[in-house]
């Protein structure tokens, strides 16, 4: 191996073997609970859970550890109007046909339309983007390398900190989501991912009967 600057690993902590068991269970347990909801409250959430659920985002692992991302947290009703008025247009097309009939019988079961009321309502909603590009303290630009998987993974993590932080989710990719570029006035670099949307449940919200249907372990894990 080439030689690199390196620091001692001091924050790692070993459980026993039964705690480890334990801290496993209950995770699975915890995780079960997050789901996608599309009836978000417009109850407030302080910007501070936002920033360290964003911050835990930044800590995941990456290509070259580029950090090929960057997070839009919008809070502007206008902003959100704005993302709104641009994605219901695009998915007007989608559901009109563009998507074709087999994408939308699959959709079918999600009870989902061309409707998004929840981009205005919820409080926060998180323009993801993928940077293709870093620009070097020297001006110069240095290609960033598995970026969709990095970007990918820090996602899961952004979800998993908003869930652990009391909030739900909804996973939203508009197609194109160009778009959010614009509205978000990121550079040339940089490409949306994904939507974000994140805050309380509203009181009446309901999670689709086929959304709960999860894979049995042995259809989704083989051990070799």
């Amino acid at each position: 191996m080439q030689d690199h600057k390196s620091l001692p690993l001091t924050d790692f902590i070993e459980y026993p073997s039964a705690e480890m068991l334990a801290r496993s269970e209950q995770f699975y347990t915890d995780i079960k609970r997050r789901h996608s909801i599309r009836q978000f409250s417009d109850r407030p959430v302080a910007r501070e859970i936002i920033e360290n659920c964003i911050k835990a985002a930044g800590t995941a692992p990456n290509g070259a550890n580029q950090q090929p991302w960057h997070f839009c947290a919008i809070h502007s009703r206008d902003i959100k109007k704005q993302v709104r008025q641009q994605a219901e247009m695009h998915e007007q097309g989608f559901y009109n046909g563009r998507a074709g009939e087999e994408w939308l019988d699959a959709l079918k079961p999600l009870g989902t339309d061309a409707n998004k009321p929840y981009l205005e309502h919820a409080p926060w909603l998180i323009a993801i983007f993928s940077r293709k590009q870093t620009e070097l303290e020297d001006g110069h630009k240095q290609n960033n390398y598995y970026v969709h998987e990095s970007v990918g993974i820090a996602t899961g993590f952004l979800i998993n900190a908003l869930h652990n932080s009391g909030l739900v989710t909804l996973t939203h990719t508009p197609k194109p989501m160009s778009f959010l570029a614009k509205i978000c006035q990121r550079p040339d670099n940089e490409r949306p991912f994904m939507l974000l949307i994140a805050g309380y449940p509203a009181a009446d919200a309901t999670v689709p009967i086929h959304a709960a249907k999860k894979k049995e372990l042995t259809e989704i894990a083989s051990f070799l």
